[in-house]
């Protein structure tokens, strides 16, 4: 036990000090960059877009900053010939794994639980506040039990959509209603359509029925009925996929419910539930990564090239992450099952790195 608790605290004290190297690194080369691209803006608001920044950062990197806390580790106690006294007291590398297998499990549990809902709430606000700040019109969609919700902005007003639903891609509305409102905030026209397509730069209703709401008569007499109409927009399918909010945006608490709600609303919750799983499966990731880079790095200092393994166990580290990152755009695309996309990359690095391990440890 008191090994075990030893190369817990050697294992958790590295892992910190490198991930505080990355913190301080990643926020200075941010806040440079930030200076470099709002020259104008004031040090104040650079700095508090910079903070906003770090938090997602060094969450992204995370899995690097765990291969390079048990590289380091076990390269320290290799040339210290630690490792040769753990195997001369009769206790097998393997067994001397598990606390740093222990503490990257810990960390993963924290990450999600704790460090996930700090990232996705200054993730968004790091996203508004440079939306305000350059000005870009945002387009607020809400789901509701009544359907959907969408603002769309102009020169001449705002115009809020309501849709009964919509098509999975979002590229079709259903029993839609359309308020134009100036820009004085008074309403000057309501359009109610079977259905809306979204086309280049416009809606394209269809079954419309147009009412004059400014002429300050009464509006149904002079109602319109019409088998096409088209309203002008700035919306694309993307700009309103993203008002949905991206998955690093919601909290993983929050992300049970909000897939709830897409679903129930007839929208594709795919790549926010690839997501909530792939986040799910970071713990079993971390320790994967920790086998497999100490699998490289816990022999001897002297019995192999050390920059060799250094170098292969951080590559294998990146393979690995790139698989996993690859698995969930395949996810995300609907190419492969959610579950496959999200789990099948942690197990598969979980038994490479044991088959490693166990090959270079006993032969």
């Amino acid at each position: 036990m008191t090994l075990h608790l030893y190369l817990a605290r050697r294992f958790l004290l590295t892992f910190l000090a490198i991930f505080s190297v990355f913190v301080i690194l990643l926020f200075l080369i941010d806040l440079v960059k930030e200076m470099q691209d709002f020259p104008a803006f004031p040090f104040s608001e650079i700095l508090e877009i910079a903070l906003l920044k770090a938090p997602s950062a060094n969450y992204e990197i995370l899995p690097l900053i765990v291969i390079l806390a048990t590289v380091a580790l076990f390269l320290r106690m290799s040339r210290n010939s630690e490792l040769v006294v753990v195997r001369a007291s009769g206790r097998s590398a393997i067994r001397a794994l598990i606390a740093p297998l222990v503490v990257a499990g810990l960390i993963g549990v924290v990450s999600v639980t704790m460090l996930n809902p700090i990232v996705a709430a200054s993730a968004k606000r790091h996203n508004d506040l440079m939306n305000s700040y350059l000005g870009w019109s945002i387009n607020i969609m809400a789901i509701a039990p009544e359907g959907l919700w969408l603002r769309q902005g102009s020169e001449t007003g705002q115009t809020v959509i309501h849709a009964e639903r919509a098509s999975s891609d979002v590229s079709t509305l259903y029993n839609t209603t359309f308020i134009a409102f100036g820009l004085d905030g008074t309403p000057q026209r309501r359009i109610t359509a079977a259905n809306a397509t979204l086309g280049d730069g416009e809606w394209r209703l269809t079954d419309a029925k147009l009412w004059d709401l400014s002429s300050g008569i009464n509006p149904e007499s002079t109602a319109q009925e019409l088998d096409s109409y088209s309203v002008p927009s700035a919306l694309t399918q993307d700009r309103i996929i993203d008002s949905f909010g991206k998955p690093e945006y919601i909290s993983i608490w929050d992300l049970p419910k909000f897939i709830g709600q897409l679903e129930e609303s007839g929208f594709s919750a795919r790549r926010y539930a690839v997501w909530m799983q792939t986040e799910l499966a970071r713990p079993l990731f971390l320790i994967a990564l920790v086998m497999a880079a100490a699998a490289f790095t816990m022999r001897h200092s002297r019995l192999h090239n050390t920059g060799v393994s250094v170098l292969t166990a951080i590559m294998l580290g990146f393979g690995l992450h790139y698989i996993r990152n690859f698995a969930q755009i395949l996810g995300e695309n609907g190419q492969i099952p959610v579950m496959l996309a999200a789990w099948a990359p942690p197990v598969a690095a979980f038994l490479l790195a044991l088959g490693i391990l166990l090959h270079m440890e006993e032969g």
